[in-house]
């Protein structure tokens, strides 16, 4: 059960990681429709959201097979649906097709949160090293596979080749033999929402919301940035946005082994001015050289501060609930969407050079956050 529900977590990267890489195809860096860009993110949010608001009845009254396979069959269907209307197709359908891809992802989620309970209570650091690596892989490969054949196929055949991954993943799932429960003690709601109120539960989960924010905010921009600053092809775009996302992959699988060797004081540092370097180097380089370096520095910097976080969370809170951790897996992944959508709306008044300035901003928001961990942490210690 927990094999499947860590590998759950690459196709929810898949789906998440999908729009920033499907803007080329569809032609937005020659017709940029910035308002229509933020709007495609902030719905493929709400779809998250509401997954996350309907996913505990539906897990509760079909299990978590059924949950996963409903997921992954309602992504794959959203695929088929954004395939089906293309630009130039009206837009609303396309609205619709994203709304349903953050529904799938949300309870891809949801279910397979609950599904690692028995591998997280015998190695809580170890399991949820292991799932953020899986979701880097779906981000990394939904990526590679857009810009490798960006010039073999349409952009409708490029979606119906991607929605048969979601879809044998829906049919696996429900086939499979797995217990409607985790069979692992569990505390109760009311523990786990009185512990969500908890100022570490509340500073974790806005950290997460801003670090997922300034990863998203680039992944979701980052080709058409390169295309409209520095006239890179789109294929080239979105070969160094795989890079992006490959360079948050090795950094994170890096990080497990800097973790025990390393003071965290140092990576923290690193951490934090490596993205700050990275999105003013972005801003001002005007070749293709430097916008490499740029996102190189990026996906390295920001991969280290998941680690860090997630092995606070397991020291802070020992035990597991899922609910508990979808509700801060799940505001963090509204802030890795918000941020784009809300880059849409800037990028329509003030160009698209604003695309650096919010993960720029943001990576202050997080050194401000951590201190205020590091700080709760002494003082809960007391």
């Amino acid at each position: 059960m927990a094999r499947r529900g860590i590998s759950s977590m690459f196709y929810s990267g898949m789906l998440v990681a999908l729009l920033g890489s499907l803007l080329p195809v569809w032609r937005y860096h020659i017709d940029p429709n910035y308002l229509v860009v933020g709007t495609y993110f902030l719905v493929q949010n709400l779809g998250i959201l509401a997954a996350m608001a309907a996913g505990s009845q539906i897990l509760r009254k079909r299990g978590i097979a059924f949950t996963l396979s409903t997921g992954c069959g309602l992504a794959a269907g959203a695929l088929l649906l954004l395939a089906a209307f293309s630009p130039p197709a009206p837009v609303y359908w396309r609205m619709a097709g994203f709304f349903l891809v953050g529904l799938g992802a949300g309870l891809v989620n949801i279910g397979g949160l609950h599904a690692i309970s028995p591998a997280y209570d015998l190695h809580r650091a170890a399991t949820l090293n292991l799932t953020g690596v899986l979701f880097g892989l779906g981000c990394l490969l939904s990526s590679l596979f857009l810009a490798g054949t960006f010039f073999v196929y349409t952009a409708p055949s490029l979606l119906v080749l991607m929605a048969v991954v979601p879809g044998f993943a829906s049919v696996s799932f429900a086939r499979a033999k797995m217990p409607t429960d985790p069979v692992v003690a569990q505390p109760t709601w009311n523990d786990a929402f009185r512990e969500f109120k908890s100022p570490a539960a509340i500073l974790f989960a806005l950290l997460l919301f801003f670090q997922f924010g300034n990863e998203g905010a680039l992944a979701g921009w980052l080709a058409l940035f390169l295309i409209q600053r520095l006239g890179a092809s789109p294929d080239t775009a979105l070969f160094l946005l795989s890079l992006y996302w490959a360079a948050l992959l090795l950094g994170r699988i890096a990080a497990q082994w800097l973790l025990p060797r390393v003071p965290h004081g140092r990576l923290l540092a690193g951490a934090v001015l490596l993205p700050m370097f990275a999105c003013i180097a972005l801003l001002l380089t005007n070749n293709l050289f430097g916008a490499t370096v740029g996102v190189l520095l990026a996906g390295g910097g920001f991969s280290v501060i998941l680690p860090l976080v997630m092995e606070k969370i397991g020291d802070r809170f020992p035990y597991y609930h899922p609910g508990f951790f979808n509700g801060i897996f799940s505001i963090a992944l509204t802030g890795g969407l918000l941020a784009p959508a809300s880059l849409g709306y800037f990028a329509h008044f003030l160009g698209i050079g604003v695309v650096m300035g919010l993960p720029l901003a943001g990576s202050i928001l997080v050194v401000v956050l951590l201190l205020l961990i590091l700080l709760e942490a002494r003082f809960n210690a007391a």
